[in-house]
């Protein structure tokens, strides 16, 4: 869709919404009429907040108000912003982790807290919101257009956090609340959690303090069939075993797996502030957050294959692709793997405003924040011989896998049957980002005819980030140290909820037995240190801006706005290893190698309000907005290098060329909504925009004549690189690219009190609907996890007792390569799906809250395919959870 076609689509919505306004106006209450005053709480309140918040604001924004101190109206905050036009958020084991804003990913959204940097513990793949608890938040507001005073780094948008100010809360309060949770697929009971919030006011309201602290305990569960490798056949006659014809060009599977993830998690999180009004010219502040995330995970893999093309043998072709094969004499990997995930971040904020005269007003802020991950494996695999088997993905809702031996069987396990095993086997990276910077706004009230206030700020920043990794490996290929696998092994059962016929449970590695074992025989694996996938890297931003606020009339019409620009000079370093390049897990350190790189870059923003009518708002914005290069899943700083045996006894040597001077990415952004604001919280706005981005990065396999001196082909039928050694080369480079993306959409946003149209009050709606049409390059920067339709409808029923509310998200297609996901090796779409969510809360008397809610309750599941809709490639299954919670407010 071109930017013409919203032009007109927004001109005749236009005619709508000023026919609507007239309307109202006519219908408006003469200066006589005694106008009854209505006055909402909880859930209506905090929607009514937020509208009002948006409306006010000059910037392109949608926000969510907490419904009282201490409660946001979501157990999730990445759960609750999906509520927001042009918000989607990625699930990891189905719960809400990241957000990406208008179809960029989550690396290009930018998260604040207070306005300030919220250091990322995972640091790649953007900002993780399930390390943090929704009592952190007393509203989350979400920019979409920015002004010259805020910090660049938000491509896409901007999401800040904040927190409670304790000058701003009335009275003395305390509150008490516990919670119940279970996971139905989830091993275990009911998880615990409570939270306790305190604040007050002294020295006759001039000290303010608020302190709260929360615990979680939270247990999920996901199971995960699918495949992740595929051969293309060339046509040739033979080529895979049977009578049954693969053209050219058809899937045949090379690869399927089963992959259980149990999570156990210990959420701890401390939230405080102070504010002191010293004087009537000057207050000071001073906030503090931390919370910490420890999860364990139990992951179990049963990886089937790599499958020779002679132990292939195709029965049924559809949708161009074998989808009923036979196999024979092939060997699976059993893996049990062990992970830890130390997850904290923290953030202290120190704050001054001072009136320094009349019209002149300081702001002074320093802030510091870290967040801290440390990552662990520890995998026992195993690799039987089988000696025949059948796969049939041809209906997507019943996976058939069947194998001339039970999986659960021990004698299976015998070392006389293996072809492989190692233990353990795994990394130990310890990753850590920080960032500090001091500022300070003047802003002076000039009053100059149109000209309001101007203000302007300078800001001295230094991040940085620092990995190191370990490795722990021992491969036994003599089998001396295998324990003697028993029907007391621990076991999987019930996989993927009973949506795979044949195999759906077996034993799997005792890791504690070897344990027992290497120590019986006193075998010490040390962690190595890995100097290929270890690197640092600093950036030094000084920044400066200067902005104006207007307020005026073009002819009739008044209008609200401001017009800046900023200037952000950047100097980033990366500290890297100068290894030998060996084809090992752990390559020998030769020296140290450091790349500079120094850019700056001016931004330019306007935004504009206009004031149509008491009811209708014409908004406009155009900004430029940029990102620093940033690390996902597949892109490094430095080049590493490391192989790998799999099952079948191929050797990978995985090879990813370093990136340390890609050029920060930048997107010319245009936006313009026409807004009605009608009634006591009730609102219709309709948004057009367009985002232009230059230099987006992209990572992809190449295959180059040679590497290390080693020659190297490409196969025509599997499409990996070959080396004349006989091992396999995944050779990843990212580099920016010079086209650039074009990204059009528009917003739809609905928010109704049906008050007047139903004899019961109390009822609501909100919803919105978001398109987005990209375009650019299949061979360079794609905007992967983009669902061009997005939705959300909650409606809901309030009165002084009871609160409930129902919602449903939807999201359509979007497609995944092995960047933004394990199960998507060779690439794959998500299908479109909806997740309903429920709520209902009681107020049992003034003091006292019981509430009940449960997400995903119809078992919404993550299905993927590969080419086209009808060829399965995935299906995930995280199951319903549900809360009870119970808070007491004195």
């Amino acid at each position: 869709m071109k930017l013409r076609h919203f032009a007109m689509l927004s001109t005749a919505l236009s005619g709508l919404f000023l026919a609507g306004a007239a309307t109202a106006q006519q219908a408006a209450p003469s200066g006589n009429d005694e106008i009854e005053a209505v006055v909402v709480t909880g859930f209506r309140k905090s929607l009514a907040t937020a509208l009002q918040t948006k409306r006010n604001d000059i910037r392109v924004s949608d926000g969510i108000s907490a419904e009282d101190l201490g409660k946001f109206p979501s157990d999730n905050i990445a759960e609750a912003i999906q509520r927001i036009p042009g918000v989607q958020i990625q699930n990891v084991n189905g719960r809400g982790a990241t957000i990406s804003i208008r179809g960029l990913g989550p690396q290009y959204a930018k998260v604040t807290l207070n306005g300030q940097d919220f250091a990322n513990p995972n640091f790649v793949d953007g900002f993780r919101f399930d390390i943090i608890q929704t009592e952190l938040a007393s509203s989350v507001q979400v920019y979409k257009s920015p002004t010259a005073d805020m910090d660049m780094g938000g491509l896409a948008g901007t999401i800040d956090i904040s927190t409670a100010k304790p000058l701003d809360i009335n009275g003395q309060k305390l509150i008490l609340s516990v919670k119940g949770q279970k996971a139905k697929l989830a091993d275990g009971g009911v998880n615990p959690a409570f939270g306790v919030v305190y604040a007050n006011q002294y020295l006759d309201g001039r000290l303010g303090v608020y302190a709260g602290v929360n615990y979680q305990e939270l247990d999920d569960r996901a199971d995960y069939a699918f495949l992740d490798r595929w051969y293309t056949a060339s046509g040739a006659v033979g080529e895979f075993a049977g009578t049954v014809a693969t053209p050219q060009g058809t899937l045949v599977p090379r690869r399927f797996r089963y992959r259980r993830i149990d999570r156990t998690s210990d959420r701890t999180q401390f939230n405080a502030g102070v504010e002191f009004k010293a004087t009537d010219n000057l207050k000071l502040g001073l906030t503090g957050v931390y919370s910490k995330d420890a999860t364990k995970y139990n992951v179990n893999q049963m990886v089937f294959g790599n499958f020779g093309k002679s132990s292939v043998t195709p029965v049924k072709l559809s949708n161009g692709a074998a989808t009923v094969v036979n196999l024979g004499n092939f060997t699976f990997d059993n893996n049990r793997q062990l992970e830890t995930r130390d997850l904290s971040t923290r953030a202290y904020t120190g704050y001054a405003r001072w009136d320094l005269a009349p019209k002149w007003q300081a702001n002074a802020i320093v802030h510091y924040t870290k967040g801290d991950g440390y990552l662990t494996e520890e995998a026992a695999i195993i690799e039987p011989k089988v000696a025949s088997g059948v796969l049939d993905i041809s209906n997507p809702d019943n996976i058939k896998f069947t194998m001339s031996s039970a999986a659960t069987d021990p004698s299976i396990y015998a070392t006389s049957n293996l072809a492989w095993s190692t233990y353990p086997n795994g990394a130990q990276n310890h990753q850590v980002t920080d960032s500090k910077s001091a500022q300070l706004d003047v802003k002076f009230d000039a009053d100059w005819g149109i000209v309001r206030d101007i203000q302007f700020g300078g800001k001295l920043k230094k991040e940085g980030f620092d990995r190191t990794v370990t490795r722990r490996d021992f491969f036994d290929d003599n089998f001396q140290y295998v324990p003697t696998y028993t029907n007391s092994n621990p076991k999987v059962t019930n996989f993927l909820d009973g949506g795979v016929t044949g195999v759906n449970s077996w034993l799997t590695p005792d890791i504690e037995a070897y344990r027992k074992a290497l120590a019986a025989k006193g075998v010490s694996v040390p962690a190595l240190y890995n100097p290929q996938a270890s690197y640092s890297l600093s950036r030094n931003i000084d920044s400066l801006y200067a902005m104006a606020d207007l307020r005026g009339d073009l002819g009739p019409i008044p209008f609200r706005a401001n017009v800046g620009a900023r200037y952000e000079s950047t100097k980033q370093t990366v500290d890297g290893n100068l290894t030998d390049g060996c084809d090992c897990d752990i390559q020998n350190l030769l020296g140290k190698i450091s790349t500079t790189t120094k850019y700056d870059d001016i931004l330019p923003s306007a935004n504009v309000v206009f004031d149509l009518t008491d009811s209708l708002i014409l908004r406009l914005a155009a900004a430029k907005t940029l990102v620093r290069p940033i690390l996902d899943s597949n892109s490094k700083l430095n080049t590493t290098q490391f192989e790998a045996k799999d099952s079948a006894g191929q050797t990978t040597v995985f090879v990813d060329q370093g990136s340390p001077t890609l050029k920060p990415l930048t997107a010319k952004n245009l936006d313009v909504s026409l807004e009605w604001y009608y009634g006591q919280g009730g609102g219709l706005s309709f948004g057009a925009f367009a985002k232009d981005v230059k230099n987006g990065t992209f990572t992809s396999l190449v295959c180059p004549t040679s590497w290390n001196n080693v020659n190297l082909t490409k196969s025509a039928s599997t499409s990996d690189c070959v080396g004349a050694n006989g091992k396999l080369y995944d050779i990843t480079v990212t580099q920016n690219d010079p086209s650039v993306v074009k990204l059009r959409g528009y917003e739809v946003n609905w928010q109704q009190s049906l008050d007047a149209w139903l004899p019961i009050d109390g009822f609501g709606i909100l919803a919105n609907y978001t398109y987005v049409d990209p375009k650019y390059s299949t061979t360079g920067f794609s905007l992967r996890n983009l669902s061009r339709k997005s939705g959300n409808v909650t409606g809901y029923w309030e009165n002084a007792k009871f609160s409930t509310r129902v919602s449903a998200n939807y999201r359509s297609a979007y497609e995944q390569n092995n960047a933004d996901s394990f199960f998507a090796r060779e690439g794959h779409t998500i299908k479109s799906g909806v997740q309903v969510d429920f709520s209902a809360s009681y107020n049992l008397n003034d003091h006292m809250t019981v509430t009940a809610a449960g997400q995903n309750l119809f078992n919404k599941k993550e299905e993927a395919y590969k080419n086209n809709p009808g060829l399965w490639q995935e299906t995930g299954v995280f199951g319903p959870s549900y809360q009870v919670s119970f808070v007491y407010k004195m």
